[in-house]
């Protein structure tokens, strides 16, 4: 399950709503954390160790359309779920990042603001020079 952030939150009641402009996100940064974050921010992001967010293109190549995982035509499902059409993979760690157990999307590749969060299935101890990925289809976004 995942979480809109406070200030996605608010950037869409604004612009849809108030007709006021909200930034473009052309890019969406996906992190990880080793603690929780809520829908006002925070958690502890993974740092050190090669650690970097991992830039994916907004597109409806890399995003699945709310009809199907692995869709790339324009949303027209009922559920109001997106998931990453091609792997996810974070640089090679090169010391230990503790044990992941959330991820994060930002509009930034580091500070930034918070977009969604959610828990990952499991937590995962990463350690020096294991590969660290979100196969295709399974970091999930849900509008509810």
């Amino acid at each position: 399950m995942s979480a809109m952030s406070n200030y996605l939150e608010n950037k869409l009641i604004d612009q849809r709503f108030r007709g006021q402009t909200a930034p473009a996100t052309s890019t969406l940064y996906v992190g990880l954390l080793t603690s929780a974050p809520s829908d006002a921010g925070g958690g502890t992001e993974v740092s050190g160790g090669a650690y970097a967010r991992v830039a994916t293109a907004s597109s409806l190549a890399n995003w699945a359309g709310t009809q199907a995982a692995g869709s790339s035509t324009a949303s027209s499902g009922t559920g109001g779920q997106t998931s990453n059409n091609a792997a996810i993979t974070f640089p090679t760690p090169t010391a230990g990042w503790g044990t992941v157990t959330h991820f994060g999307i930002y509009d930034a590749a580091s500070g930034g603001n918070l977009l969604f969060h959610g828990a990952l299935t499991i937590a995962k101890t990463i350690n020096q020079a294991d590969t660290v990925t979100f196969p295709a289809a399974s970091l999930s976004v849900t509008f509810a």
